[in-house]
């Protein structure tokens, strides 16, 4: 870590024992929203935005922080990229994206707090100074009395350049009833005068609900298809699969990266110098106690890798710049049973890849953040029976541990001690289970299909072990390595 901030990190690791270790931290320390915004590749490094408080500014002081990377590991903290400022049509900068213009200059597209849709220029190669666009908003809200009221949403956008033109998509619900996800289209020639199209896409009643939105919109072609990254507010992250069709989106599939108990929230990708699509979350703070904004640790997923499979489905992958935090390591091969058995690795920090060459069983529990006495751990568990893949934090420890669901503002949503995703290995596929942990953070892997995304705090200071277990009458043969991490 280096720059403005990473002494700040460093203190926050140190006396926050929940503190992520090496995932990335908001140098600022406290974040509510944490989104990632404006993901962008440019002259061979990663630079990541993100939504952060300045407790100096008015309004809620919403601002954009500035980090880059060369590796992915080591990152370099910057000055506030974007923050209102005296005189500004907007109050606060919430999310967005960036892209490259037809100048070839790197361009950030924003939500202003109270305004509408805005712009901002880079006016270094380092991506330190940016430039607002004169013209903010470009995009304005319409007011009750004025044309796009009730046609059309103005709220977080995405934009991309395509031939000449530039679309951007701005997220929310339909009009006028304000029920169900969707996106409008709008195109521009010069950033500056934006013409309404039409709805970016039509929401599918058997996959969203009505109380449910699209927003933090990321749009990006993948392989032979179009995927639509984004959330709704109430069940967080997901993911569109379609096409993209007489300048439509056509979605085809549609698919969750959070369900209830978990936190994976505003997801962000970019497209790097090796054509990799790289995508980040927020992953939202599971204490009770500290999920105000002068509270909440800023903390995100470590990054993904996005591609699209053979089957034409996406697959999600650990970037493989992190194996270089992984210290000595142990592999063998286990016979599990019912009986948990403990692998000789004691860490809150490790990563685990787990294959099975043999399975008849009825379910396979890893058990991580485990107390010798296993009176706190928490599951990852693959039911094969039910098809369910598993993140059990009812036994991790931690009184104020709180996993709302839906996430919703204002409201008292249910605990999820137990995250379920639905699961199930196709005929000839065996499983490939990779769980990384990082003190308070877990992510697990399954098949490169299936990412989940969990928040535990064990309370006791030896719950750092291993154990395997299994369920049924069968058999499990598995092959395991396990490392440590050192952020």
């Amino acid at each position: 870590m280096e720059g403005v901030g990473a002494d700040h990190v460093t203190a926050i690791i140190a006396a926050d024992r929940y503190a992520p270790s090496w995932h990335f931290l908001a140098p600022e320390g406290t974040a509510v929203p944490f989104d990632p915004n404006g993901a962008l590749w440019w002259k061979g490094r990663y630079h990541l935005f993100y939504i952060f408080q300045d407790p100096d500014l008015p309004h809620g002081g919403h601002c954009w922080g500035h980090a880059s990377s060369a590796d992915l590991v080591n990152w370099e903290f910057h000055p506030t990229a974007l923050a209102p400022a005296p005189g500004d049509p907007d109050t606060g900068i919430f999310s967005g994206g960036a892209f490259v213009d037809k100048e070839g200059v790197p361009t950030i597209i924003y939500h202003g707090v109270g305004a509408g849709t805005c712009l901002a220029r880079a006016t270094d190669d380092e991506l330190i100074g940016w430039e607002k666009h004169p013209a903010n908003p470009v995009i304005p809200i319409p007011a009750v009395s004025e044309p796009g009221h009730d046609i059309y949403n103005v709220f977080d956008p995405h934009c991309w350049l395509e031939g000449d033109t530039y679309y951007a998509i701005l997220g929310g619900k339909v009009k006028p009833f304000d029920l169900r996800d969707t996106a409008y289209l709008f195109t521009s020639q010069d950033l500056s005068s934006w013409t309404y199209l039409r709805p970016f896409y039509a929401p599918h009643p058997h996959w969203t609900g009505e109380e449910e939105d699209c927003a933090c919109p990321d749009f990006f072609a993948i392989g032979d298809r179009h995927c639509l990254l984004c959330i709704s507010h109430p069940r967080g992250a997901r993911y569109y699969l379609g096409r993209w069709q007489d300048q439509t989106f056509v979605p085809e599939e549609h698919h969750r990266m959070n369900w209830p108990g978990g936190g994976c929230f505003a997801p962000e990708s970019l497209l790097d110098g090796d054509g990799r699509r790289l995508m980040w979350a927020w992953a939202i703070e599971g204490r009770r106690g500290m999920l105000d904004a002068d509270k909440a640790l800023g903390v995100m997923t470590m990054p993904r890798v996005l591609d699209i499979g053979a089957d034409g489905g996406l697959r999600i992958t650990p970037a493989p710049e992190l194996e270089r935090l992984r210290g000595s390591g142990w592999s063998g091969q286990v016979t599990v049973t019912e009986t948990a058995q403990e692998l000789p690795l004691q860490s809150d920090s490790l990563e685990l890849d787990l294959q099975l060459v043999e399975s008849s069983a009825g379910a396979l529990r890893v058990s991580i953040l485990r107390t010798p006495d296993a009176e706190q751990r928490t599951d990852v568990i693959v039911d094969f029976d039910a098809g369910e893949l598993r993140i059990d934090t009812s036994q991790s420890g931690g009184e104020d541990a709180w996993r709302p669901y839906p996430i919703v503002l204002g409201v008292d949503p249910e605990d999820h001690p137990v995250q379920v995703a639905p699961f199930t290995i196709p005929l000839g596929e065996s499983l490939r289970l990779r769980i990384f942990v990082d003190r308070s953070i877990v992510e697990v892997f399954a098949n490169e299909r299936l990412c989940m995304t969990g928040r535990c705090y064990p309370s006791r200071k030896d719950a750092t072990s291993v154990a395997i277990s299994g369920s049924g009458s069968g058999a499990i043969v598995a092959v395991v390595e396990a490392w440590p991490l050192a952020g």
